[in-house]
Protein backbone atom coordinates (compact mmCIF):
# COMPACT_ATOMS: atom_id res chain seq x y z
CA UNK A 1 0.00 0.00 0.00
CA UNK A 2 1.35 3.53 -0.57
CA UNK A 3 1.87 6.05 2.07
CA UNK A 4 2.08 9.79 1.42
CA UNK A 5 3.43 11.93 3.94
CA UNK A 6 2.68 15.83 2.38
CA UNK A 7 2.70 18.11 5.66
CA UNK A 8 1.47 21.31 4.24
CA UNK A 9 3.05 23.06 1.56
CA UNK A 10 6.59 23.25 0.96
CA UNK A 11 8.14 26.91 1.10
CA UNK A 12 9.92 27.51 -2.32
CA UNK A 13 10.08 25.92 -5.67
CA UNK A 14 13.10 23.55 -4.93
CA UNK A 15 12.09 22.50 -1.54
CA UNK A 16 8.98 21.79 -3.26
CA UNK A 17 10.86 19.67 -5.95
CA UNK A 18 13.46 17.90 -3.16
CA UNK A 19 9.88 17.01 -1.26
CA UNK A 20 7.87 15.34 -4.46
CA UNK A 21 11.40 13.55 -5.48
CA UNK A 22 11.51 12.39 -1.96
CA UNK A 23 8.29 11.11 -2.15
CA UNK A 24 7.51 9.96 -5.50
CA UNK A 25 10.94 8.79 -6.45
CA UNK A 26 10.39 5.36 -4.43
CA UNK A 27 6.93 5.02 -6.20
CA UNK A 28 8.22 5.02 -9.26
CA UNK A 29 11.30 3.11 -9.23
CA UNK A 30 9.03 0.18 -8.21
CA UNK A 31 6.63 0.72 -10.95
CA UNK A 32 9.66 0.92 -13.51
CA UNK A 33 11.41 -2.33 -11.96
CA UNK A 34 8.45 -3.76 -12.13
CA UNK A 35 7.89 -3.30 -15.89
CA UNK A 36 11.44 -3.93 -16.79
CA UNK A 37 11.00 -7.27 -15.34
CA UNK A 38 7.82 -8.24 -17.22
CA UNK A 39 9.91 -7.99 -20.33
CA UNK A 40 9.01 -3.74 -20.86
CA UNK A 41 11.54 -1.41 -21.89
CA UNK A 42 12.72 1.03 -19.55
CA UNK A 43 13.08 3.94 -21.38
CA UNK A 44 9.52 3.64 -22.69
CA UNK A 45 8.19 3.02 -19.39
CA UNK A 46 10.02 6.44 -18.01
CA UNK A 47 9.18 8.04 -20.54
CA UNK A 48 5.10 7.15 -20.16
CA UNK A 49 5.87 8.87 -16.84
CA UNK A 50 6.53 12.16 -18.64
CA UNK A 51 3.91 12.40 -20.80
CA UNK A 52 1.68 11.42 -17.88
CA UNK A 53 2.82 14.00 -15.83
CA UNK A 54 2.96 16.41 -18.25
CA UNK A 55 -0.92 15.61 -19.47
CA UNK A 56 -1.82 16.09 -15.98
CA UNK A 57 -0.12 19.33 -15.87
CA UNK A 58 -1.57 20.54 -19.10
CA UNK A 59 -4.98 19.37 -18.49
CA UNK A 60 -4.67 21.38 -15.02
CA UNK A 61 -3.53 25.04 -16.37
CA UNK A 62 -6.99 25.63 -17.17
CA UNK A 63 -8.54 25.21 -13.73
CA UNK A 64 -8.96 28.36 -11.18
Amino acid sequence: MMRFNFKGPPVGDADMSVQCQGQLLPFVQEIVQAAVAAGWNRDDVLLAFVELTWDLYEKRRGDP
